[in-house]
């Protein structure tokens, strides 16, 4: 099997609705731009049978399956399918379609092209946004992101949906509390640039949200362990315009008697 430029992990727990539509819109976004990718599919030993899905869904899609034994956690499942990983970028993407595959592409060329360690899909910078969630949600957001700013060189520290060169966690001790395992790469891995693409987040349509007060209090936790982190090592990072991927010219495939 050769090497796919971008490796994409998928946490799952009970996600068999939404998983096909989600692979058809990964791959059909990398095709378009010619990017390999395969996805990884780590799943916490889901009732619904959401591993046998995707192991179907492989047969399809370049897409293979770690299963754990039971419901370890979102954060310890994405740094799972990262030691699997075999593209030259990993990333993480929810399951249950809030992030847009279609910025996958901008985010995949600005680091190959555009000088960024790190793409981090946004929904806080212009272009961005959120769709259907209810006042509470979005108060709730903003707070959290505020609080992030403060040692996180992003405008969404919460985003969830980030790509990045692979060397950048190596040796890289990652330990995170809750489901926050994009902050925890921001303000501990090594990298010099970052970079933001908009990107407009929709609540799911199918399946359960996890969002809950445990999650409130875990990331508060987490914040709190960060922030000593980053006020011992004070790294220094640069944000820099994400790089929009052109579309793959086509071969000109007629012979020269037809352009005359």
């Amino acid at each position: 099997m050769s090497i796919p430029t971008l490796s994409l992990i998928i946490p799952t727990y009970n996600e068999r609705e939404n998983l096909p539509l989600l692979l058809e819109k990964i791959f059909s976004a990398l095709n378009r731009y010619n990017i390999t990718g395969e996805v990884v599919v780590v799943d916490d030993n889901s009732p619904d049978g959401t591993a046998a899905l995707a192991e179907d869904l492989s047969e399809k899609y370049p897409v293979r399956v770690v299963k754990r034994a039971g419901k370890l956690g979102l954060s310890s499942a994405v740094i799972a399918g990262w030691n699997a990983a075999l593209g030259e970028l990993v990333g993480v993407i929810d399951a249950d379609l809030s992030h847009d595959p279609n910025i996958l592409p901008d985010m995949v060329y600005s680091i190959t092209h555009g000088g960024a360690d790190v793409a981090l899909g946004s929904r806080y910078i212009p272009g961005g946004g959120v769709s259907n969630w209810p006042w509470y949600r979005r108060i709730t957001s903003l707070v959290a992101v505020l609080m992030g700013r403060i040692i996180a060189p992003v405008n969404d520290v919460t985003s969830g949906y980030m790509v990045f060169r692979r060397e950048i966690i190596r040796d890289v001790e990652l330990d995170p509390i809750g489901f926050k395992i994009n902050l925890e790469v921001l303000i501990k891995a090594n990298y010099s640039t970052v970079t933001e693409v908009p990107f407009t987040f929709v609540d799911r349509q199918a399946g359960k949200s996890k969002f809950n007060g445990g999650e409130i209090k875990a990331y508060l936790i987490h914040l709190s362990r960060l922030f000593a982190y980053w006020i011992k090592v004070r790294p220094r990072r640069k944000r820099i315009k994400y790089t929009k991927c052109p579309l793959p010219q086509k071969q000109d495939l007629s012979s020269p008697e037809e352009k005359e």
